[in-house]
């Protein structure tokens, strides 16, 4: 009796041992408000609207120990709108992340699957429009650099290196999974970032193939994609540096598209046979209490776009400020005000201003408040 009461002690104590070895989490984020515009389509509008600043999601995140350091790790993210208790991405079960990998301490992580990209990896920490839980209505115009991650990249292998000195970088393929058009609809990214007390360095590169939005490549019509073109480029290049309760941002994109074409989710309807846009941010963070904080960001953007019937220079001015309260770890309240101001293209359709997530405006200018609550599981 007594072996049997220790051979079924050793057994629980392995069981025990293998379920701390692996686990998975559910977790999620809600974020909605009242928002209030002065001008879009020429009309004031107040709307309870969701996702102002940080995405709504839920998920499930999972890790196993697989001896030696290694560990299969995987995510299955879903995007929804509380409104309405509709998916953000139609026809998609986790429309914004899925996927499954393995991750070592000493060689890095390879994933694959729907994921972001290497400029939302490491330039999105540095922006206002996508640090932490995320900013949408402070996005660069349109997200032309994607920073606001509006798409992810489907049939993607990612590698991510280990950190070493503080420095870390990784690479993305997207396959296009076309047979006999290999090319066509794919993208790849690379990035890397730099780390050493209080300075943080990111630089990263995005290129997409489009060539059509197949339903089986890299792109698709259900993702986000503002200026859908047979090639996108985005580059750039930020940091930012701590002191005290106070974090400064800088960050500069540029973005290059070439023979674009309306498409589904497209934010202007008119083609183009080039299109070009430089973003150019200044942001802070600072930390009044533990409870309270403000942010507030400026961005220029010069554009550039070449019809076949003459060129145009459209340039827009961003102001955003925002005030947190956080009641706990999880639950928040906010307050945020964005001003875009947009010249230089009257008589086109980049003639109207226009904060992201809201419809565009009948003059160059617009204006946004939102006060909304945050909760996280």
């Amino acid at each position: 009796m007594r072996s049997k009461l220790v051979g079924a002690a050793t057994l629980s104590v392995f069981a025990v041992a293998a379920h701390a070895q692996s686990s998975v989490t559910l977790y999620g984020l809600i974020d909605t408000g009242i928002v209030y515009t002065n001008n879009q389509g020429g009309h004031n509008a107040w709307q309870e609207q969701s996702s102002m600043l940080s995405n709504e999601v839920w998920g499930l995140k999972g890790s196993e120990d697989l001896g030696g350091n290694l560990h299969a790790i995987f995510r299955l993210e879903n995007g929804f709108n509380i409104q309405n208790g509709r998916q953000t991405y139609s026809g998609t079960m986790f429309g914004r992340q899925a996927y499954v990998g393995l991750q070592s301490d000493q060689y890095g992580t390879l994933t694959l699957g729907r994921q972001y990209d290497a400029v939302v990896d490491n330039l999105g920490a540095i922006a206002l429009a996508n640090n932490g839980d995320g900013n949408n209505l402070a996005a660069h115009p349109f997200d032309n650099d994607n920073i606001d991650d509006s798409f992810y990249i489907n049939n993607s292998v990612k590698y991510a290196s280990p950190t070493y000195n503080g420095l870390q970088a990784e690479a993305q393929y997207g396959f296009s999974n076309a047979a006999g058009g290999f090319s066509n609809n794919r993208a790849y990214s690379f990035g890397v970032t730099y780390g050493n007390g209080p300075i943080n360095l990111a630089a990263a590169y995005l290129q997409l193939n489009s060539g059509g939005l197949t339903a089986g490549g890299a792109l698709t019509d259900n993702d986000f994609v503002s200026f859908p073109a047979a090639r996108q480029r985005v580059m750039g290049v930020g940091g930012n540096y701590t002191f005290g309760p106070a974090i400064v941002g800088l960050l500069w994109t540029h973005t290059l598209f070439d023979n674009t074409q309306p498409g589904a989710n497209s934010t202007i309807a008119q083609s183009f046979n080039t299109l070009h846009f430089d973003n150019y941010e200044v942001n802070v963070h600072y930390s009044l209490t533990p409870a309270i904080s403000l942010a507030g960001a400026y961005t220029f953007t010069q554009g550039a776009f070449n019809t076949g019937t003459g060129s145009v220079d459209p340039k827009w001015h961003q102001v955003t400020m925002m005030a947190d309260y956080s009641f706990s770890k999880r639950t928040d309240v906010y307050l945020e005000g964005v001003y875009q101001h947009a010249y230089g293209a009257a008589g086109t359709a980049f003639e109207g201003a226009y904060i992201n997530g809201l419809s565009q405006a009948s003059t160059g200018n617009q204006v946004a408040a939102t006060v909304g609550i945050r909760t996280r599981f």
